[in-house]
């Protein structure tokens, strides 16, 4: 049985560093040459196909005359700056043979916090589809920093957001591993696999280790948290395999050497999307069990009555992230006072809170502005 019967539905690809270059670092040719036969054959079925890659550093560091990966910043952005042209060379080479072109998209993770940048990329996106050809898009590693952006975890939640944005019917991520186990496989080979997920729990969370090659940043905890998103999302998602001829087209139909992580929602609208995932948040607002339950459960708006801490000095109109009283983060949302304001009147009826501060309503974050992280 069909994953999805409608091959017409865009496809999101991601492959990581591990899976294009050698050990020691730079690109590996054959494996190139491998996704590019892969893609090629849903390409021609009429599958329009996004493609997340990873690889520009691993690709660029012996090239440029480093011993070993580097670690400081600036290196990584000369190998990434070398790296990502051997890349690209490499896949046009690749997808031209099959007469399908390529196109390149850098995004930082500033584009995605910037509706006007997001929304123009994304149209660019949608006019390269229409077009049959097959847009490319990596990180841009050599304007992003480790210390002042959120790095993607090795394309991994680029992936999941891009996937989020085109609204595509699936995303497929590429790893050496044939999907998500109870343990660890290569060290107990009791180790059960688990071949479908509905909800991403705090126990699967935890069956994610942590990165597994040298060349690469990503982990099965990184893809596992891209899963969340995608399905977040509304979008299906596979980790897994794909390593022999075919195997792209299994992993896309449901039968793949991996774990299906599946959703029954409905993608989230462009707003609650950028609200979730792209936002940088100006605050923290941390509440109490009654209130998380309220957001969580019942749906229900935040009122100040439920808040116990606020950090951060924003102002009304600002995203900020919500915490429970374990420090976990549960969702973001808009706000609709001001630090000071809230500070004020935290832990306060709505009687009293309208006797102490002037606001336009008395809802801290209402639910419409506001989308759940767990």
């Amino acid at each position: 049985m069909k994953w999805d019967e409608n091959m017409s539905d865009r496809i999101v690809v991601k492959i990581g560093s591990s899976s294009l270059t050698s050990e020691e670092g730079g690109l590996n040719r054959e494996r190139i040459t491998y996704f590019a036969a892969e893609l090629a054959a849903l390409h021609k079925q009429g599958c329009p196909l996004i493609l997340v890659t990873s690889g520009a550093v691993a690709a660029g560091f012996r090239q440029i005359g480093y011993a070993a990966r580097p670690k400081a910043v600036h290196e990584k952005q000369a190998a990434a700056a070398v790296g990502q042209a051997l890349l690209m060379q490499a896949y046009q080479q690749a997808f031209g043979d099959y007469g399908i072109g390529v196109a390149q998209i850098l995004l930082t993770r500033a584009d995605f916090s910037n509706r006007t940048r997001i929304r123009n990329a994304l149209k660019t996106i949608e006019e390269l589809l229409r077009l049959r050809i097959i847009p490319i898009i990596n990180e841009n590693d050599t304007v992003a920093t480790d210390e002042l952006e959120l790095k993607f975890g090795d394309n991994d939640k680029l992936s999941a957001l891009v996937a989020a944005m085109t609204k595509a019917s699936r995303l497929v991520m590429i790893t050496d591993m044939d999907g998500l186990y109870t343990e660890d496989p290569r060290k107990n080979p009791h180790a059960v696999k688990i071949e479908r997920v509905d909800q991403i729990s705090e126990e699967i969370m935890q069956l994610a280790g942590g990165a597994g090659s040298a060349v690469g940043t990503g982990g099965m905890r990184s893809k596992i948290e891209a899963a969340r998103i995608s399905m977040r999302g509304g979008v299906r998602a596979f980790i897994g395999k794909v390593q022999q001829t075919g195997d792209l087209q299994l992993a896309v139909d449901g039968s793949g050497k991996g774990t299906y992580f599946d959703t029954q929602l409905h993608s989230l609208p462009m707003k609650k999307q950028w609200l979730g995932f792209h936002s940088n948040p100006h605050g923290r607002i941390v509440v109490d069990d009654g209130a998380e339950h309220a957001l969580l459960v019942r749906g229900k708006s935040l009122l100040p009555a439920g808040i116990k801490e606020i950090q951060g000095d924003f102002h009304s109109g600002d995203v900020v992230e919500v915490t429970n009283l374990s420090g976990e983060t549960i969702g973001r949302g808009v706000v609709n006072y001001e630090a000071w304001q809230i500070q004020a009147v935290a832990g306060l009826s709505t009687e009293e809170v309208k006797r102490r501060v002037d606001v336009a309503r008395i809802e801290v974050i209402h639910r419409d502005e506001w989308v759940s992280l767990r």
